[in-house]
């Protein structure tokens, strides 16, 4: 489908192979979303189960996109947003439970201030509903080497939400999981990244946002309520194997020269040390993932040294106050810090 008609939010749900959240949570989306500014589309990537039909049968009401094959999550949304028509898009995932007027508060902020390009809401466990949940939780940062974590949770660490991230802040990147973020500057920096596939690409285009002059804020007057995942689990080695990747390309791609290749160097040897914990601790899957995910990022080297290139200019801007400049890896593991208030920002 291509909608020529121009509405004020577009909320963009990606499926692939999700039915049965579809049919837990696509209701309340619907009603939540009760205003004539908004519509809901479900973009589906190439599902295999009856998803689709499900959808026709169920919601008609609701446009939905059809992809041809599973393009991953930054390909996928990608492909879909070039046929939504919009001011704002609320990018959401099929396993997020909202609450009421999810849409007002932030929208409305973002209207006040035309410097914030992206935001997100209070991400709390579906599961586990007073404790912040994996994907964003209260903000998203990254350290100076590059490892991202969240206000109320580092690495795999979670905290209470007792209020204690209850002020509107800025941060260095906002959860793909519920991102609300300008229609025109999202097409204008080319979208996701593609070759990410899943996982991280949120934080490159908000790197690539923040660089251009833009903010990403966090607004707590929203809180929704996240499974986690849903496409991939936590154990999965592809997964794995998508974030070590993903990682050095996000650094690759964004960092500035006197830092990249120190940082690189780095990396290297930590995901080294990585691959060996997990062979000795007998997760010879994790092993084989990491060190596949690197021989995937020598592989892309040269088609990201273009991506690269093109974005040399705004290298300059990137010492952000949301970079962490100590490592949060030596924090957590050495100095025992296992909460956002206990980083020495």
């Amino acid at each position: 489908m291509q909608n020529s008609q121009k509405v004020k939010i577009a909320v963009v749900i990606l499926n692939w192979n999700g039915k049965n959240y579809l049919q837990k949570f696509l209701p309340t989306v619907i009603a939540h979303t009760q205003t004539p500014d908004a519509q809901i589309y479900i973009a589906d990537n190439g599902s295999t189960d009856d998803s689709r039909a499900f959808l026709r049968k169920n919601f008609p009401d609701i446009g939905l996109i059809l992809l041809d094959k599973n393009y991953g999550f930054a390909g996928g949304y990608n492909r879909a947003l070039q046929q939504i028509n919009a001011e704002f898009y609320v990018i959401l995932n099929s396993d997020i439970e909202l609450t009421d007027n999810y849409l007002e508060p932030i929208i409305s902020s973002m209207e006040r201030d035309e410097t914030v390009a992206a935001a997100m809401p209070k991400i709390r466990s579906y599961t586990r509903k007073e404790y912040f949940e994996y994907a964003g939780a209260a903000g998203g940062f990254i350290d100076r080497l590059g490892y991202p974590f969240c206000r109320g949770r580092i690495l795999s660490e979670l905290e209470k939400d007792t209020g204690q991230y209850d002020d509107e802040s800025e941060i260095f990147w906002a959860t793909g999981a519920c991102l609300y973020v300008r229609a025109d500057l999202f097409h204008q920096l080319g979208g996701f990244d593609a070759d990410f596939f899943a996982h991280m690409e949120e934080i490159d285009l908000c790197w690539r946002l923040k660089n251009n002059g833009y903010k990403i804020m966090y607004y707590p007057q929203v809180t929704v309520y996240h499974v986690g995942g849903g496409t991939l689990p936590n154990n999965s080695p592809h997964k794995l194997f998508l974030n070590f990747r993903n990682n050095l390309l996000l650094l690759y791609k964004n960092l500035p020269r006197q830092r990249l290749y120190p940082i690189l160097l780095l990396r290297m040897i930590l995901d080294g040390m990585s691959a060996m914990m997990f062979l000795f601790s007998g997760s010879f899957s994790f092993f084989l993932a990491t060190l596949k995910a690197h021989f995937a990022f020598y592989k892309l080297i040269l088609k990201f040294r273009e991506k690269r290139n093109a974005l040399k200019k705004y290298h300059r801007r990137t010492r952000h106050k949301q970079i962490y400049t100590k490592s949060i890896i030596w924090d957590f593991f050495i100095k025992r810090k296992r909460s956002f208030k206990d980083l020495d920002f």
